[in-house]
């Protein structure tokens, strides 16, 4: 899961940073509004954690235009505010849900994927695909009954071709959905994990049917072709 947190508090946002990344989430994070902005009209995040009190550009500003631009990525608005006309401020300007600080992060990550669940219908906690099976809360994969063990980066990547089985997903795309913005990586990463996980999930099992695809010319796929 890819998020983005914009919090000007550096010790809130590098604290809700490193829970997530711990959740193998893969987590871009922004101090200001300005900046928050950019990456939420630039970049594709699952969710985007908002603070609602931010310099240079408010929360309720970049909710106001990230909806007026028709980006329905889901937001979870933090606010030292509490009060009903202020949450519902808010939840009029396009935030999807409200927390108010302080927060147990608990709470926040089950609301983080309360959110994510509402736009991918695939999101399940169990996934089949073929006889591949992925559980994504306690981030563990077998197919035909045997184990796979992964490193995150290759569970993220595997989340993400899952969700979205079938669609063709070039090697830039797939460094932009599964990489974090300021990650330091090379132009052939994307390929060489996509390599880590057809090895462990295809090669390992040639009495199965083959789930990675190459499509020369425009990238891989997953699963079913839609």
């Amino acid at each position: 899961m890819k998020i983005l947190v914009i919090e000007d508090e550096k010790r809130i946002a590098d604290s809700i940073k490193k829970g997530l990344e711990l959740k193998s989430g893969v987590v871009d994070v922004a101090y200001d509004g300005t900046e928050g902005y950019d990456l939420a009209s630039s970049e594709s995040y699952d969710v985007i954690i908002l603070d609602r009190m931010l310099p240079k550009m408010d929360g309720l500003e970049i909710c106001r235009r990230l909806r007026s631009e028709k980006i329905n990525t889901p937001i979870l608005m933090l606010t030292a505010k509490a009060e009903l006309e202020d949450r519902v401020s808010g939840l009029n300007e396009g935030a999807d849900d409200y927390l108010a600080k302080p927060f147990a992060f608990v709470e926040l990550l089950a609301r983080i994927h309360a959110l994510a669940r509402r736009p991918l219908h695939l999101e399940k906690e169990i996934i089949l695909v073929d006889t591949l099976k992925i559980d994504t809360q306690n981030f563990q994969v077998s197919r035909a009954g045997e184990p796979i063990t992964l490193s995150k980066k290759e569970f993220s990547l595997l989340e993400f071709f899952v969700k979205n089985e079938g669609k063709v997903f070039s090697k830039e795309q797939l460094t932009q959905h599964v990489w974090n913005f300021d990650s330091d990586v090379l132009p052939n990463t994307a390929q060489v994990y996509v390599g880590y996980l057809r090895a462990k999930i295809d090669s390992q099992f040639p009495q199965e049917k083959p789930l990675f695809q190459t499509i020369r010319g425009f990238g891989y796929s997953f699963g079913e072709r839609k």
